[in-house]
């Protein structure tokens, strides 16, 4: 390879790198074109899959700052770069080389550090992030309902001191004029005063009668 498709080559692989936010490297032997093809649907938009050259991935991985993937550059490579959601990235890759052993998956990096095959299987186990963000709306709304349950209880018990109230005022509308309904009959007790009152005015007029009398026997 000339030195300025090299340097290309190379350039083309840092930006990958740079642009992903982890890498799986995997070795494709045995894999013919219709099989890598497939593979590549099956990442979708989560990542990217590239046959690379070990020596150019070596370099490319020093220019970014990656270290320890030397050991994973051999045999016929190619790199998934991951720019959309990682655990998928990760479910894909494993499914696919469930169902084609002739793919191997090696390590990677994520975030900058480097995991190996076990680490990548252990992130195909996780759940996607649409899954966990589902789940995390589901507990939200959750606790918003039980926010809104609290905050109408008042309002409930007060809509139905209301209606305890219109029911009564329909029943005695003074309720409504601030009275306390009704007015009771007057006592027993006051019919007796008036008795008494009537009583006393017939006495002082017997005793005006009686000196008149008197007068007239004189």
């Amino acid at each position: 390879m000339a030195r300025p498709d090299k340097d290309a080559a190379v350039a083309e692989i840092v930006d990958s790198f740079n642009g992903s936010a982890g890498a799986v490297l995997t070795e494709y032997r045995g894999l013919d074109v219709k099989q890598l093809q497939e593979l590549r649907r099956s990442l979708g938009d989560n990542a990217s899959y590239a046959v690379v050259k070990n020596t150019l991935a070596k370099i490319a991985a020093r220019k970014v700052g990656i270290e320890g993937f030397d050991d994973l550059l051999t045999g016929p490579t190619a790199i998934a770069f991951i720019s959309g959601d990682v655990v998928e990235a990760a479910k894909g890759l494993r499914d696919f080389a469930k169902a084609n052993p002739a793919l191997v998956i090696k390590g990677g990096i994520l975030d900058g550090n480097p995991v190996d095959a076990s680490q990548v299987a252990k992130l195909a186990d996780l759940e996607s992030r649409e899954v966990l963000l589902g789940k995390m709306a589901g507990a939200m709304l959750a606790s918003l309902s039980q926010a809104v349950y609290l905050l109408n209880a008042p309002i409930a018990q007060m809509a139905r001191l209301a209606g305890a109230l219109e029911a009564k005022a329909t029943e005695d509308p003074s309720v409504l004029a601030g009275g306390a309904g009704t007015p009771a009959e007057a006592p027993a007790a006051d019919a007796a005063d008036e008795a008494t009152s009537d009583d006393v005015a017939t006495d002082e007029a017997a005793t005006d009668e009686a000196p008149a009398a008197a007068s007239t026997e004189a």
